[in-house]
Formats: structure tokens, sequence, C-alpha cells
């Protein structure tokens, strides 16, 4: 089994550089994010797996070799990116809409509290059914899929990132393969625990009106993340 994965130092610094890669910001945490706060943490782990799926998608396609059709056909990384910087920036117009409809909703409430004296809720501190209403645990899982499937950058990532680790006196797939699914797993289980700690801190600490721009603010880097995107260059 030991000649299946890469040697203890470079098995280490991937890890490393792995660990560091996995918590830099991006569209993967802008959308768990976005969920975690407009939806709560189900919905934020559901987009994480469909994340982690895409990722390992990506990851056994360098390893097969697809990928380098894709680095090297300037037509077929040009279409993936535009579709994926659209997508991106969909999903941003969406967190902003969602943003703008909690707003004139909170305001309802608001009047029918002020005409309710029945009423008793606390508009602060962020209620969860306010928050749990979005999309299905489908819907985010094909969110997530999708905004790493659509994302060339993903595809050229593994065929170059994951080569420097790979021992060459070693079986280079089940090399490659272990070491995608490492990035992955390292990757499901600090977006679980991101959306964990935003879910917690947005029930204690946030008004709906700060929810509400955080949502706002993670739409317009979605759609600025999207923009990025469909201005990449190969």
């Amino acid at each position: 089994m030991t000649h299946l994965v890469p040697p203890a130092p470079q098995l280490l610094a991937f890890l490393v550089v792995a660990g560091l890669l996995t918590i830099t910001p991006g569209a993967d945490m802008a959308l768990v994010m976005r969920h975690a706060l407009g939806s709560g943490r189900r919905q934020a782990f559901f987009a994480s797996l469909g994340i982690g799926l895409g990722c390992l998608i990506w990851g056994t396609a360098s390893a097969l070799g697809v990928a380098v059709v894709l680095a090297q056909s300037a037509l077929a990384f040009t279409v993936l990116k535009y579709v994926g910087g659209a997508y991106l920036i969909y999903l941003g117009a969406q967190a902003l809409r969602s943003a703008v409809r909690s707003e004139s909703t909170t305001k309802r409430a608001k009047d029918t509290k002020e005409e309710s004296s029945s009423s008793s809720s606390n508009l602060r501190g962020y209620p969860s059914e306010c928050r749990r209403r979005g999309p299905s645990r489908s819907a985010c899982f094909a969110q997530g899929l999708l905004t790493n499937l659509l994302n060339p950058k993903v595809a050229v990532f593994y065929l170059t990132f994951l080569p420097q680790f790979v021992a060459s006196d070693r079986p280079v797939l089940p090399q490659s393969i272990f070491l995608a699914t490492t990035h992955v797993l390292m990757g499901l289980v600090w977006l679980t625990l991101y959306a964990r700690f935003l879910d917690r801190m947005a029930a204690v600490l946030l008004s709906n009106r700060i929810r509400r721009r955080i949502e706002a603010v993670t739409g317009a880097v979605l759609m600025a993340l999207g923009i990025r995107l469909a201005l990449a260059k190969h």
C-alpha cells in the first residue's frame, strides 16, 4: 500500500500547502457563507459536499489526463470559463435579490408586530425561522457542484499542483487520486467548520440588518469572482 501514496516528506509538504490553499477565501467559501447565513449550516453542508465532489471529479480527471485536453484547448477553456463566470454572477445576483427580499419581509413583520401587541418576538437575534427558508439541500448540493465543475481554473490547478508531490518511482494514478481525495476531505472539514461557526455567530451576534448586509456583500463577491473568472487568461 505504501507504494500507492507519495513518500512521507512529499506528503507532509502537500498537507501544508494544501491546507493553506484550503483556507484561502474564494468562491467556495463565499457560497458556503451565503447558505450558512441565509439558510443554516445544513444547507451549507450540502453545498460543501457538492464543492468537494466537483473538486474530486477534476482531481480524478487531471490524474487520468482528461484535464490536459482542457488546459491545451483554448476554445474549451474559454467556453467553460465564460459559463462558469456567468454561473457565479447568477449566484451572486440571487444572493443580492434574497437580501432585498429579506429586507422587505422584515419590514412587513415589524409593521405587523407594532400593530399586534400579542406578538412578543424580537426581530433582533437573527431568528431561525427567518433564515431557514432557502434553497433545498439538493439545490445547495448542485450549486456547490456546478461552481467547481464549471470552473476551468480548478482543472488547471489540479493539473499543475498535484504532480509536484507525486513520486516518479511510484504509480502516478493512485498517488494523484490519493492526493486529490485528501485535498477534498480537508476542504470538506474546513468548510463544515466554517459553516458551523457562521451559523453560531449569526444566531448569537447578528441582527437581521447585519445579516442582510453580509448576504448582499457575499452576493457582490460572487459576482466579482464570476467576472474575474470570465476575464481570466488561459
